[in-house]
């Protein structure tokens, strides 16, 4: 059973943002205090990849738990209102991450899948893990 009502759950939904989100800019402004230059967003990229590093050839998408169906955390869960809904919602979600992953080390780009979990709980360890792979990649 929901919390709210329909209409305060649809206006709640309407205000979750896609793109500039907390995790998102914690870490670009960390990569760019060590230097990294990006651009964010390109729309010329297969799933529009959060974070690019054209220098290194790589890309990062700053996956929200719930959103993208992160198993390994609490957040990544079906809701019980409305399930069948969102399970086929976050499947589909799912599948368009595999596709755009594919797609990009196609073309020969270095993919990096960052969760929200990892920034909030140990970003220290998660970014210096990701600076390391970036510069053994490239």
């Amino acid at each position: 059973m929901d919390i709210w009502s329909e209409k305060k759950r649809s206006e709640v939904m309407s205000k979750i943002r896609g793109e500039n989100t907390k995790p998102e800019l914690i870490l670009r402004s960390a990569l760019f205090k060590k230097g990294f230059r990006f651009r964010v967003h390109k729309k010329d990229l297969p799933g529009r990849p959060d974070i690019v590093l054209p220098k290194y050839h790589s890309v990062i998408f700053v996956n929200g738990c719930f959103w993208h169906y992160h198993k390994k955390c609490n957040e990544g869960r079906i809701p019980s209102s409305n399930s069948i809904y969102w399970k086929e919602k976050l499947e589909r979600n799912i599948k368009k991450d595999a596709a755009s992953i594919k797609a990009l080390e196609a073309a020969s780009w270095k993919v990096f899948v960052i969760w929200e979990c990892e920034i909030e709980k140990n970003f220290e360890l998660t970014f210096n893990n990701l600076i390391k792979n970036i510069w053994e990649c490239s």
